[in-house]
């Protein structure tokens, strides 16, 4: 499975307008942003510029219980300024009505703060 900056398109259409997606931690891109305009403006947007090509993203593993699926994905690319970016995820998602209201991301942290630039840079 594929994800993100790869088939754009087809994962926007599964969030919801008013989707929450949480990036935990604390670095730069750590924070709510809130609703679907926000994920794309404020994250995906900013995250695809500071990337070389398109992202892709290996799902290994789903969970689903009632309204809720976890992902645990890896995502492969390099930075415009060369540095490896092969991070690991974990999603957990809260589907309603056939589309994501809520993504709680949790990735690896040191490596998005070690080469990433900070959103707004």
């Amino acid at each position: 499975m594929t994800w993100c900056a790869l088939q754009a398109r087809p994962f926007l259409d599964c969030l919801a307008d008013d989707v929450r997606w949480t990036v935990i931690g604390t670095t730069a891109w750590s924070g709510v942003y809130a609703g679907r305009t926000a994920v794309l403006n404020e994250l995906l947007r900013p995250l695809g510029s500071r990337l070389q090509g398109r992202t892709v993203v290996v799902a290994h593993r789903f969970v689903a219980e009632g309204d809720l699926v976890v992902v645990e994905a890896r995502g492969q690319n390099t930075t415009t300024g060369g540095a490896p970016y092969h991070n690991t995820y974990c999603w957990v998602c809260r589907v309603v009505d056939g589309r994501i209201r809520e993504l709680t991301e949790y990735a690896d942290t040191q490596l998005i703060a070690t080469v990433l630039d900070p959103p707004g840079d």
